[in-house]
């Protein structure tokens, strides 16, 4: 299966030379910064505009390898709740990303909730506008995509559980978690509730990740994604965590009132 760009030329540029160009000025790195080893990333998932300094700025931290697993938000209501592909590629105005079917089916079977469904997958933007900072950033990978419609926390864990199963059995795959935080509320409001959420990944808990989320009405639209990528990394006993950069969409429209915020993390 081909997978098409679906918010090309909306999210980010459709011309590839204007697109490469964008890429690398976000993912721009001091030259005393040697790119580190790490488990896991957050990274935002909006127009590059507004999230696209935020996602470069952990990418190029990282010393990305070969292979990665990207674990996304379905933000629409259509196919299956827990998504998955294992084979064909996914096209960007950069050329072709190819799915690894071998990592794709070992997930699979380690987590029997997750199902092969393009559906969930066609519209969605969370993972496709990773893929070209990725084309950039590390030629010739291969990704695995899943796309999370479920906040049950009980099928978050199961997820979470299964990919720390597959990555403990390999150290050459970085699991790419992509969220926003908070959304529309004024540039106060949004900043206050975003470190709440922060703390509760900086502290690795899930589960308070999960109920702060919930009481303190945090419109964080990958909290599934994140909740099972700090599950796996428990699972791994990773310790580490890092904020590398922070931001809202009012540090670039200037527009304060309604913001969404968006947080770029490491975990090692």
């Amino acid at each position: 299966m081909l997978r098409l760009p679906a918010v090309s030329g909306r999210f980010y540029p459709s011309d590839p030379l204007e697109l490469t160009a964008l890429v690398r000025k976000y993912a721009a790195i001091a030259p005393d910064l040697a790119p580190a080893r790490v488990s896991a990333c957050l990274v935002p998932h909006a127009g590059y505009v507004y999230s696209g300094q935020v996602t470069g700025a952990v990418l190029a931290r990282i010393a990305l390898p070969k292979k990665i697993i990207i674990l996304g938000v379905r933000h629409h209501p259509r196919g299956e709740a827990l998504a998955s592909l294992s084979s064909g590629a996914w096209r960007t105005p950069l050329g072709d990303a190819a799915i690894d079917e071998p990592l794709a089916l070992a997930l699979r079977e380690a987590c029997p909730l997750l199902r092969e469904d393009s559906v969930a997958h066609n519209a969605e933007h969370s993972l496709e506008v990773q893929l070209p900072f990725l084309q950039i950033l590390v030629p010739d990978f291969r990704f695995v995509p899943i796309a999370l419609g479920t906040v049950q926390f009980e099928k978050l864990v199961s997820v979470g559980e299964a990919l720390a199963q597959v990555l403990a059995q390999r150290e050459d795959v970085l699991l790419l978690t992509t969220s926003d935080l908070n959304h529309y509320e004024d540039d106060a409001t949004t900043r206050v509730k975003d470190r709440k959420a922060i703390d509760q990944l900086l502290a690795l808990d899930p589960r308070g990740l999960y109920d702060t989320c919930r009481n303190e009405k945090i419109s964080m639209c990958g909290l599934g994604p994140a909740v099972a990528m700090l599950t796996a990394l428990n699972a791994l006993g990773v310790r580490r965590a890092d904020l590398v950069k922070y931001a809202t969409s009012a540090d670039v429209s200037g527009d304060r009132t309604a913001v969404v915020g968006y947080a770029g993390m490491t975990f090692s």
